[in-house]
């Protein structure tokens, strides 16, 4: 196959991190060169096709690609408050300013993510149970109620996620995989004519659902895109939008039948031959997506794919997957999505309007026994791209980097002054193994490269990452094992970051928050010496200096669902409103617990609670504020509460 270098492609992708360390790094330390992670573009389709039967061919088992099933559907946010996207027109046709109103929690501010509830002050818009509800806060009623079509499953709940644009609502859903329980069966290997036995039926293909809703008035649908690719996460900057998407190989593999005798060396090459025959002869829509558009015109949808010459691979190594990101300009509908695609795997997904990172682990190819048992772990690596998404047009790849380690999420990334910065793990995934440590990496764009300028080691020694915060020059650290090593490091000079202060307290904080004047929030749990978690732990620490924990707020038994899922943390700067779903705690139930942040307190005011109608409908899963009122919302409804004294004003119950 060949290819050719390229410093400028429109590519566009989202992987995954995870996290990573080495030794420690001083002034006289020379940084470790990265590997040449630049990306290459194929020589057109036959070149491309040639390289994807390849790759896959490498991998490919005795049972076919067994890259196991992806965990999509949960992209991660985080919670910084920022003001949201321009407000539209209301309802009624009102004009004027919103009131005051939260926004989704978003990592950046310049990049608002998907969410399953989005207001802009004048209507509030929510997923529930298949539903779309819009709701009126001044009114506090329903005022629209609109199935949405197509299959569920993103998110705990199965009701997707959503992007809002003035009047327009992008929706994303998506349908589970299921996990098969045997594989399927297929002739004898060795071409004779015994019949197989039936065939189990194999995993389903996923099914990704766009829709775009028009909420000018009555909701309707003006445009669907749907395809087989697994929907990873998105972005959006006004109104455009950059979906991720990934896809594996559609290959039928003549598989062995595994229930059956026959499971030596011997057999296992048989299979993984056959499998690798099937490989190449397998077309290029194998391994190319499509996606399929409708705009809602009533015409006749059509059929795109990335061209060609819009798919490039890393230069070290050629994927079998593909990851494609997909471009909409909500206010001119949904037409051709502009695609782009890279082969190669991926999962984590950072941006702040102007750039793009994806970052992601390259694939292993298949080791035959014996030798798998003798066979050297790879080392842990997280490969960076950086693309330019300043535009609203393809996206332009513009860097590729490497570091040791897992990143934990995309908030061990944070682009500042043009630097990229990285807090990556080693031996995250073995619990026995004592001898993992945490560190920072500070990256500079050098032409198509991201070399490392800078670095910091021996955080966290035989612990893991389990938060991380970068605010301006400062990053915040914790890791955990038995107690909450809280890291604060200085990376003003990015060539010659320090570790300037260290706070061990019991527990841990599985999401920071700042919370101004040199504050932060932890929200996770508090343990005993031990280790073991006693429930919910909120804490104000001064991070001004020497680090110090001002206060805590502690709920036995109890759990916050912002420890996993940012997007359901609320913070009100002005009043310091915090507001935490939880369950577990006092009754077992479901509630919001409303915090208040009061100079160096933290204090609790109260709960709000939801109808129980049945075991799961009082679960609140998000809350926001519009004007002097606090919403909750659940699967059963919304209720409106007072903000200065928690007194319920109205509960809409969606039917």
């Amino acid at each position: 196959m060949r290819g050719r270098s390229i410093v400028s492609v429109a590519t566009v992708l989202v992987l995954a991190g995870s996290t990573a360390c080495s030794r420690s790094s001083g002034p006289h330390d020379p940084p470790v060169p990265a590997p040449p992670m630049r990306l290459v573009a194929y020589d057109g389709c036959d070149a491309l096709l040639d390289g994807l039967r390849k790759a896959t061919a490498d991998k490919v088992g005795p049972y076919g690609l067994t890259d196991g099933i992806p965990a999509f559907g949960l992209p991660e946010g985080d919670t910084a408050l920022r003001k949201g996207p321009q407000a539209a027109q209301a309802p009624g046709g009102a004009q004027g300013s919103p009131p005051q109103h939260s926004t989704t929690n978003s990592h950046e501010a310049g990049a608002d993510e998907p969410d399953l509830v989005k207001t802009d002050g004048r209507r509030i818009v929510t997923l529930a149970d298949g539903e779309l509800q819009v709701i009126d806060p001044a009114t506090r009623k329903v005022a629209h109620t609109l199935d949405i079509p197509g299959p569920e499953g993103i998110g705990p709940h199965g009701s997707g996620q959503m992007l809002l644009s003035g009047d327009r609502v992008l929706v994303m859903t998506q349908r589970p995989m299921m996990i098969p329980y045997g594989r399927p069966s297929g002739p004898e290997l060795d071409g004779s004519s015994k019949p197989a036995r039936p065939s189990e039926p194999g995993r389903p293909a996923p099914s990704t659902r766009l829709t775009l809703i028009d909420i000018s008035g009555a909701p309707k649908v003006v445009g669907t895109m749907t395809t087989e690719a697994d929907y990873m996460d998105a972005r959006q900057s006004g109104s455009t939008v950059r979906v991720v998407m990934q896809s594996r190989p559609r290959i039928d593999f003549p598989t062995r039948d595994d229930h059956g005798p026959g499971h030596g060396p011997r057999d296992e090459e048989k299979a993984v031959e056959a499998n690798r025959a099937a490989v190449m002869k397998a077309p290029l829509d194998a391994w190319l997506p499509a996606f399929q558009v409708d705009a809602g015109n009533g015409g006749a949808g059509k059929k795109y794919q990335p061209p060609c010459d819009q798919v490039s691979r890393p230069a070290s190594y050629a994927g079998s997957s593909m990851l494609s990101v997909l471009t909409f300009d909500l206010s001119q509908g949904l037409g051709d999505p502009q695609a782009i695609a890279v082969t190669a795997e991926g999962s984590t997904v950072y941006g702040n309007g102007k750039s793009l990172y994806v970052t992601g682990t390259p694939p292993q190819p298949f080791v035959p026994m014996p030798r798998r048992s003798s066979a050297k772990p790879p080392e842990q690596r997280t490969d960076v791209y950086k693309f330019d998404v300043g535009g609203k047009g393809r996206p332009r790849y513009v860097a590729s980097g490497s570091v040791k380690g897992d990143l934990l999420n995309q908030y061990s990334m944070s682009e500042h002054d043009g630097n990229l910065r990285l807090a990556t793990t080693t031996s995250r995934f073995d619990p026995g193994n004592r001898s993992s440590e945490s560190s920072v990496y500070v990256l500079a764009q050098r032409g198509a490269r991201l070399d490392e300028i800078g670095r910091v080691d021996g955080l966290g020694k035989g612990e893991r990452i389990f938060s991380v915060r970068f605010m301006g020059p400062a990053a915040y650290v914790v890791t955990f094992r038995q107690v909450d090593p809280l890291y604060v490091l200085d990376l003003t000079d990015p060539r010659r970051p320090r570790r300037t202060g260290e706070l061990k307290i019991p527990g841990y904080s599985a999401y920071l928050h700042p919370a101004g004047d040199g504050r932060l929030l932890g929200v996770g749990q508090d343990a005993d010496k031990s280790g073991r978690r006693l429930g919910l732990q909120v804490s104000l620490f001064d991070v001004k200096s020497e680090p110090r924990r001002l206060d805590a707020y502690r709920l036995p038994g109890a759990n916050a669902a912002a420890e996993f899922e940012p997007h359901a943390f609320l913070y009100w700067p002005a009043t310091g409103l915090t507001v935490l779903p939880a369950t577990g705690g006092r009754d077992g139930g479901g509630e919001a617990l409303v915090l208040k942040v009061e100079g160096d307190k933290v204090r609790r005011v109260g709960t709000v609670t939801h109808p129980m109608d049945d075991e799961y409908g009082r679960s609140i899963r998000r809350s926001l504020i519009v004007g002097d009122t606090l919403w909750t919302i659940s699967d059963a409804g919304a209720r409106a509460t007072g903000i200065a004294d928690l007194k319920e004003r109205a509960w809409l119950a969606f039917d």
